[in-house]
């Protein structure tokens, strides 16, 4: 056992944050995206809420401040100014980064590239989000 250490973080996925450089991203998704055809390692944390694991993540990682938007999501089909309830409490888990928006095919293909992809139980439509990594400041 390990102190502070969020539970819901499974050995493999504690591993791949520790494996992330600067400038490399991870993908936390929703139960409905295609996260093993994508191409990068996909870590499953079914029966997981995407705004656990982002909470959970981001106590751990320290995003890219080097960058404009460390964060995206993806945005609703046909309608890109649509802000879902999911995606306003990933801004609250965030405040003090900025959060961008892909559509939908500008998204799966940013996160094929990501160093790793997070599939969670999340059933909420839109219930993901690319982080890219920072680094600790001395």
């Amino acid at each position: 056992m390990l102190y502070n250490i969020p539970p819901i973080l499974s050995p493999d996925l504690l591993w791949t944050l520790r494996a992330m450089g600067h400038g490399d991203e991870i993908v936390i998704a929703d139960a409905n995206f295609p996260a093993e055809g994508l191409g990068p390692r996909c870590l499953r944390l079914d029966g997981i809420s995407a705004t656990d694991v982002l909470k959970a993540i981001v106590g751990l990682m320290p995003l890219d401040n080097f960058v404009t938007t460390p964060a995206h999501t993806m945005q609703v089909v046909n309608e890109p100014d649509a802000v879902p309830e999911i995606v306003a409490t990933f801004r609250t888990l965030i405040p003090n980064h900025s959060v961008g928006t892909l559509e939908r095919f500008a998204f799966y293909d940013r996160a094929a590239k990501a160093f790793a992809v997070v599939q969670t139980g999340e059933t909420r439509l839109y219930g993901n989000i690319i982080l890219t990594k920072g680094v600790i400041g001395s």
